[in-house]
């Protein structure tokens, strides 16, 4: 790095447009616009899941952008949204049913600080040593493993949000069905905004069956008429309590890896080397989940569909996602957005549960197969099996009055498991070796 700026070069945007370069600032305010399109639906349902307010999680999304933007020196192209990893423990700390707003938004948002301030003192460790001993610690089959338990122990929250009621099945299946047509037959772009596009579908189906032919409970729409264009978003204090911080700091190793993959997915659409900058790009992401946990926002995470429509449109400026977040801001002290949003039925959000949650389980198993992960070794077996009971039956453990839930065990187990299999592995491999000589 020759400079603590890029000087981002004005180029006409015909071919690849580079992070240190710029557009004319009108394509570079369109290319905001399309940017904040791609995450809104991710960074809108992730609040929702978990009952925090979704004014918020816009707020600190366009807020956590700009301090990434700040720590990475703007040389990283990435939007920071909400991220699904912290659903099921949030879920589980509070006792949120997955309906309404969440009563203890305080208890977990501590846990959230508490993450973050875990992922930001590891991007401070990788700036100081590299990389490689996270991967050591952390490979494929471990990362894999923990993403999938995460998926699996969100599971039954997205089974409950269709169950009940014939309508409240069929609108969650027809939701699940529109975001699967979207993602596999919609134009390319269309396909980064599978979820928005379903949501907002399945909502005129919905309010048009309930509202307009009274065939399930309709959408009262008295709150969002109500609500006010413009005005602050209710931000909530972080209540820091022993055993929400311990249940809810591990999901900072799952960021990690998942940030660290991003970067690696940068580094192949751009042909620049970006890992190089893990650790700022760990510690810019620690610091925005630490900001929006201490306003009461979900955590925050690096986002793979800006990373889709960068591929896509192949203008990687980072000086678009300035304006991304920016636009993210205002979006956030709209009350009437967030009522809009809050208004969205809960058979809607659990057709969009079963989508997203099973993806989070289907991924894991793509990083498995792209990695060539050998199932025939037992050390990834065990790894792998336990890390998914773990997760899926959300095995609780307590320990000096602490209770850990099922993905913290799992983490725990599938970062010891394969570490402590690993031991003297080498040595037999090359005993083993000899004899056969």
């Amino acid at each position: 790095m020759n400079s603590a700026w890029p000087t981002w070069r004005r180029v006409d945007g015909q071919g690849v447009v580079a992070p240190d370069e710029r557009l004319a600032w009108g394509q570079t305010v369109m290319m905001g616009l399309q940017h904040v399109l791609a995450m809104a639906g991710s960074t809108i349902l992730g609040p929702l899941l978990m009952g925090f307010d979704p004014n918020v999680a816009i707020l600190f999304s366009g807020l956590g952008t700009l301090l990434f933007f700040v720590v990475t020196g703007g040389r990283v192209p990435s939007y920071l949204g909400s991220s699904f990893s912290f659903i099921a423990l949030v879920a589980s700390v509070t006792g949120y049913a997955g309906h309404g707003p969440n009563p203890d938004v305080p208890l977990a948002a501590g846990g959230i600080v508490t993450a973050g301030a875990v992922y930001a003192l590891l991007g401070l460790l990788v700036c100081a040593t590299g990389t490689g001993w996270i991967e050591r610690l952390m490979p494929p089959v471990v990362t894999g493993a923990v993403g999938a338990a995460i998926g699996l122990n969100l599971a039954p929250m997205a089974a409950h949000g269709v169950s009940g009621s014939p309508a409240a099945t069929l609108t969650g299946l027809f939701t699940l069905l529109a975001v699967a047509a979207f993602a596999v037959y919609a134009p390319p772009l269309l396909r980064r905004l599978s979820i928005l596009c379903a949501m907002a579908l399945s909502c005129v189906v919905y309010v048009l069956a309930a509202n307009g032919l009274g065939l399930a409970p309709p959408v009262d729409f008295a709150p969002v008429r109500a609500a006010a264009w413009f005005g602050l978003p209710p931000l909530r204090a972080p209540r820091f309590q022993p055993h929400a911080m311990l249940a809810i700091a591990p999901v900072a190793i799952v960021l990690v890896a998942e940030n660290l993959g991003h970067l690696k997915a940068l580094g192949a659409i751009t042909g620049q080397p970006f890992t190089r900058m893990a650790g700022r790009t760990f510690l810019g992401d620690g610091l925005a989940t630490m900001l929006a946990g201490s306003g009461g926002g979900t955590g925050v995470t690096t986002y793979v569909e800006n990373i889709g429509v960068m591929a896509i449109s192949r203008v990687y400026s980072t000086l678009i996602f300035i304006v991304a977040a920016l636009f993210a801001i205002l979006l956030g002290f709209s009350p009437r957005f967030g009522a809009m949003l809050r208004a969205i039925p809960d058979p809607v959000l659990g057709g969009l549960a079963i989508a997203v949650f099973g993806l989070i389980a289907a991924t894991m198993v793509r990083i498995w197969v792209d990695h060539v992960v050998d199932f025939t070794d037992p050390r990834n077996l065990f790894t792998v099996g336990v890390a998914l009971v773990a997760g899926a039956g959300n095995l609780t453990v307590s320990v000096g009055g602490v209770t850990l839930g099922g993905i913290t065990t799992a983490t725990v187990a599938a970062i010891g498991l394969y570490q402590f299999l690993g031991w003297g592995r080498a040595r037999n491999v090359v005993a083993l070796s000899s004899g056969r000589e």
